[in-house]
């Protein structure tokens, strides 16, 4: 088993008044030789956005992006002709394909939105642009696995590569296995809230910890936790 460790305070960060974003991987103002991509993931972006405010129309290709409200809501509008609201429970997916535009806004004038937008090289270039969105009940996610995006669809966002977003709450306690689906996966394990030791290291809100060569490994939480697994190939065209 191979691992790596990113803290939360090791993280990217810039503040444009109107956006506060703190950056995984290597993005915009902020580069980092040794943290570029963990295989197929390549952004994992932690963003605030004032009340009212937002990304203007900007393009994007061959890129899968999937969007997470953590909090508040957020305005997705796009050349394909979506305009929709993404919310605290709902996840998102664009494919980017052979070109798309889109803007982002905080749809609320009285509080700000707080959401993750997380970008993965895409199995099969150049496909027709597309999106999707689906709400998930926190319920359904309580000391198990919540998968939300995936290869093959069905109850998850379909994704355009052997790639999957897993999330899960776990009390105080509680112990769950990551098995990967695929062999050679890695998996990127993002701590939202709370405190967890995850393939034998310890973590805390928003640190996180690469895992790969291995098929499987184990998440223990220290308190009320909430967790997000993206499990991605670590070798790729």
């Amino acid at each position: 088993m191979k691992t790596v460790v990113h803290t939360a305070d090791s993280r990217g960060y810039a503040n444009h008044g109107w956006l506060k974003s703190r950056h995984t991987f290597s993005f915009a103002g902020y580069y980092d030789p040794e943290r570029v991509h963990f295989g197929a993931l390549r952004v994992l972006n932690d963003d605030e956005v004032a009340a009212g405010q937002g990304f203007g129309t900007h393009p994007h290709d061959n890129m899968e992006i999937v969007s997470i409200p953590l909090f508040g809501d957020l305005e997705h509008k796009d050349s394909t002709g979506r305009h929709k609201v993404i919310k605290q429970g709902d996840v998102q997916i664009m494919s980017a394909g052979t070109g798309i535009q889109h803007s982002e806004y905080n749809h609320n004038a009285d509080q700000d939105v707080h959401f993750l937008q997380i970008w993965v090289f895409p199995k099969e270039r150049g496909i027709e642009p597309r999106y999707e969105q689906k709400s998930y009940s926190a319920e359904d996610r309580m000391n198990k696995w919540q998968t939300v995006v995936s290869p093959e669809g069905g109850e998850a966002l379909w994704i355009n590569q052997d790639a999957y977003f897993s999330l899960a709450n776990l009390d105080a306690g509680e112990t769950l296995t990551y098995k990967t689906n695929k062999a050679g996966n890695g998996v990127y394990l993002f701590v939202l809230n709370g405190e967890v030791t995850a393939a034998g290291e310890k973590l805390d809100t928003r640190d996180a910890v690469g895992v790969s060569e291995t098929d499987s490994f184990e998440v223990k939480a220290g308190s009320y936790a909430e967790v997000l697994a993206i499990e991605v190939p670590m070798a790729f065209d």
